[in-house]
């Protein structure tokens, strides 16, 4: 059996942690909210973390301190991927660069989320556990 594989929202404004939880609840995954990097590394060394959305910046960094936090976590390093309003492909090309696993646009949208929850399992989690998520939205036939 897999271990429980939870998301980390990392967003300094609560309404948009609330809507990407929301988000991710709708399909059937677990969400920690929290607002800063200081928190995110308490968080990652403290539980089964498969992927992080963050904000662009935080109120204590920004998403490389994210990334730092997540290579020097105790448990196996999950996924970050990038919330922005607005980025220039060459901020694009240099995060995907630093190990970002995409950045997607803010206000979230839920293909967005489910699509990044979709890549993340794909790719961290063992190939016998990967069947256990199919998103409630794309029902097997």
């Amino acid at each position: 059996m897999s271990s429980p594989w939870e998301v980390v929202v990392a967003c300094s404004e609560v309404e948009n942690q609330q809507r990407v939880a929301g988000m991710l609840t709708q399909l059937g995954v677990r969400s920690v909210c929290i607002g800063t990097v200081g928190e995110c590394r308490q968080v990652l060394n403290a539980r089964t973390v498969g992927l992080v959305f963050c904000d662009l910046e935080l109120p204590d960094g920004d998403y490389l301190d994210i990334l730092a936090a997540v290579a020097c976590s105790a448990k196996k390093a999950p996924k970050v991927v990038v919330m922005a309003a607005l980025m220039k492909f060459r901020q694009y090309s240099q995060a995907k660069a630093r190990g970002v696993l995409d950045i997607i646009p803010a206000p979230c949208r839920p293909t967005d989320i489910e699509w990044m929850v979709f890549l993340a399992r794909s790719t961290t989690m063992p190939a016998d556990s990967r069947l256990d998520w199919i998103p409630p939205t794309h029902p097997v036939t």
